[in-house]
């Protein structure tokens, strides 16, 4: 018995170039946006700072253990988890441990850590971190 099945997903849809690609690539970058760039309703940290509390806890980070470097840290995140920028990943570990940034730090930084007046971080290879206890 041969089924006449038609798979809607198979066909294929004649429609001008230009209006297709902006239909679909609104839907993308919308999408996107909402998965990455605006911070979760539920904890109010993007994937990346996931991602970075993550790999600090596999990295045995926790309050009662020692400082590592961030850089240490960055380059596990990158080569494991988000294969973007190590500046922006740094960015984020930075923000997770400023006390200004955030109502309760996530990361105990060692270091110049940036301050409210809006002077930078030093560099990774100048800081350290750790796990705060919550």
């Amino acid at each position: 018995m041969a089924t006449d099945f038609k798979d809607p997903f198979d066909s294929i849809v004649d429609a001008p170039f230009d209006s297709a690609l902006s239909e679909r690539y609104l839907v993308y970058a919308l999408s996107t946006i909402t998965a990455r760039s605006l911070p979760d309703v539920r904890d109010g940290m993007k994937p990346v700072h996931r991602r970075l509390l993550w790999a600090m806890r596999l990295l045995k980070l926790d309050p009662a253990q020692g400082y590592k470097k961030c850089a240490r840290v960055v380059g596990d995140v990158i080569g494991k988890y988000h294969p973007h920028g190590d500046q922006s990943v740094y960015d984020a570990m930075v923000r997770l441990a400023q006390s200004f940034a955030m109502r309760y730090p996530l990361v105990d930084g060692q270091g110049n850590f940036g301050n409210i007046d809006g002077d930078n971080a030093a560099a990774y290879r100048y800081t350290e971190a750790r796990l705060t206890q919550v």
